[in-house]
């Protein structure tokens, strides 16, 4: 039994425009694999992130030097041993997110087993994600989070140059009193800015700030004991990296994208409830593809952020439904 790849990329366009500290985006570039015995396919999605110097043709020659590199050193078929060796020829990233998530549907096509079963994972009634904000002015913040109210967990993009990250937490915390809220700043706040927007924070009822400072600028995290919990996003890739945020952060982020495929996800999970930190579940803009995988990591976490489909003008087919927030749990058509 030879394990075929077929590896694409494809561009999906964004209801409106998204914009973060970053920049802003119209549309998201994906990486889709399928691998396939003769017989089934399994199927991976992955979001190539230019923050880690990815790009969608770097990620491609990736994928597909892997699975080469992996089909020489795998004595068989074993699709539980392909995933195992594949942890160890390529690193965290995109590429191998793709590779490892279109194995677990493999063999769930194989087996007949859901993925539920075959991680081990409760599988749940449902889940419920917020719903994301994207950065722009107070007013218009405050006017797209009365439009979102339905959802009742909000995320709020901030960390604009103009300073005004304070008033957006303002406007949007009176637009919406009744809304439950939390920020990713995306590395774009100074640590001289830190205690003041960390006060305005915890006055607006956050819950939960995700990533204030930059990835090589976050000591000073060690300092301060927030009122709001801070969750590392661009600082926690892999579970390698999880004692040495132990000082700094309390909660982390788990991105199949970052951790390199649901294997990795899964063991950081674990590793992260015995080091006491709250488990968020996040996502890089794409489809429900994507999204699949990652439910499984949702499951058992205490923040889930897997709207990447709701920003987009359209989904996939069989993809997720989303119903004011609450997740539908997918079938076999869409993944695993």
């Amino acid at each position: 039994m030879a394990l075929v790849l077929q590896v694409r990329e494809e561009s999906w366009p964004v209801k409106g425009k998204f914009s973060i500290s970053r920049g802003t985006r119209r549309q998201a570039d994906l990486v889709v694999v399928e691998i396939s015995d003769g017989e089934r396919s399994g199927r991976g999605e992955a979001v190539p992130y230019p923050r880690y110097g990815e790009t969608v043709a770097q990620t491609i020659r990736a994928i597909e030097q892997g699975f080469d590199q992996l089909k020489g050193q795998c004595s068989h078929d074993a699709l539980p041993s392909v995933r195992e060796a594949l942890q160890q020829i390529m690193r965290p990233g995109a590429a191998r997110n793709a590779l490892d998530c279109a194995l677990w549907d493999l063999e769930a096509k194989q087996t007949g087993a859901t993925i539920w079963e075959l991680t081990g994972v409760v599988k749940p009634e449902a889940l419920t994600t917020a719903y994301t904000l994207s950065l722009d002015s107070p007013d218009a913040m405050a006017q797209a989070a009365v439009k979102a109210r339905r959802y009742p967990l909000l995320k709020l993009k901030l960390g604009g140059r103009d300073g005004k990250d304070r008033t957006r937490l303002e406007a949007v915390r009176q637009a919406v009193p009744e809304a439950r809220l939390i920020v990713d700043a995306n590395e774009a706040w100074t640590a001289d800015q830190l205690p003041g927007l960390l006060a305005a924070a915890a006055k607006a009822q956050v819950e939960l700030i995700e990533q204030p400072l930059p990835a090589d600028g976050d000591d000073v995290l060690c300092e301060i004991r927030p009122q709001v919990p801070i969750c590392a996003d661009e600082s926690a890739h892999t579970r390698e990296e999880l004692a040495a945020l132990a000082e700094k952060y309390q909660a982390i982020n788990i991105k199949l994208d970052k951790t390199g495929g649901l294997s990795e996800a899964l063991a950081m999970m674990s590793a992260a409830r015995k080091l006491n930190f709250r488990i968020m579940v996040g996502c890089m803009l794409a489809t429900s593809l994507a999204m699949a995988p990652a439910l499984v990591v949702a499951a058992q976490a205490d923040i889930i952020d897997l709207d990447g489909p709701l920003l987009l003008a359209k989904d996939r087919d069989h993809g997720l439904v989303y119903t004011n927030g609450v997740i539908d749990l997918p079938g076999p058509e869409l993944w695993g």
